[in-house]
């Protein structure tokens, strides 16, 4: 099966390639970029939490005194903005536009930074969304980064593709949730990073019980687990299993994530430093 698109009509080597190991479209690092390990989150399908692990992924990165950026990916539907309580609009020189920085540090651009307003639409198609993602790549100073995290748009369509080409990725995180009917499709997304031969760093599985705050008791709101049987299934390590929190939902509200306490990721494998 092909993986060609529009954007390798342009590419010298299109009649002799199957699209599956393209390297040609790979987009180098402007003068004002030196990023060491790039780290995308993806899922098959939207509403299992890819933009919370990703910024819970960066914050305690952070943590650990590591350079950290986010490159929010999901340009219609951009949160990472409103997780780190970010408003202004980012500089830009004339050559490079420049990240915002959080209170711990942390560097991120999103499309919803460069809107009139947070509740604007971005009314695009898919090669114009396809270009702002590289745009944040080529066009940004981040400056020197230990890790760039990715956050994601849900599915397999013009985004992913366009990262997996074009930006030099390191590997996935793949988030999914404990129900059947999320890992059959998180399962889209696991077999196109491995058709397209990127890395799977490890499986988030988000939701994955609610605390009784009176007994203690963890409730499987959504069955039991389908991310251990995944793991067992595809050999990819599970970094985590998070729950139901309502106490990560209000920090997100108020843009406090950097706030939230639990020490996370603990086991994401070391990467180059």
């Amino acid at each position: 099966m092909s993986v060609k698109n529009e954007s390798c009509s342009s590419c010298n080597e299109k009649d002799n390639c199957n699209g599956e190991e393209c390297t040609t479209l790979r987009l180098a690092p402007n003068d004002a970029t030196e990023v060491k390990n790039m780290v995308a989150v993806m899922s098959g399908k939207g509403g299992v939490g890819k933009s919370s692990i990703s910024a819970l992924l960066a914050v305690n990165l952070a943590r650990r005194g590591l350079k950290v950026g986010v490159l929010d990916a999901d340009i219609t539907g951009p949160s990472i903005p409103k997780m780190f309580n970010l408003k202004e609009q980012p500089h830009s020189d004339g050559s490079f536009m420049y990240p915002l920085e959080t209170p711990t540090g942390i560097r991120v651009i999103s499309m919803n930074l460069l809107l009139p307003s947070e509740d604007q639409p971005v009314i695009w198609r898919g090669p114009v969304i396809s270009g702002a993602v590289k745009q944040f790549w080529t066009d940004v100073a981040w400056g020197k980064l230990d890790y760039l995290v990715i956050d994601m748009p849900p599915g397999t369509g013009d985004v992913p593709l366009t990262v997996m080409q074009s930006l030099p990725l390191t590997g996935f995180i793949i988030v999914t949730s404990p129900q059947d009917l999320a890992s059959v499709i998180v399962k889209k997304a696991l077999n196109m990073a491995n058709h397209m031969n990127v890395p799977i760093l490890g499986m988030v599985e988000n939701y994955s019980y609610l605390k009784c705050p009176d007994c203690g008791t963890d409730i499987k709101l959504f069955g039991e687990g389908s991310g251990s049987r995944l793991a067992r299934e595809t050999g990819i390590p599970l970094l985590e299993k998070l729950p139901v929190d309502p106490q990560l939902a209000a920090l997100c509200d108020k843009g406090q994530i950097e706030s939230y306490a639990p020490e996370l990721f603990s086991s994401f494998p070391a990467l180059k430093q």
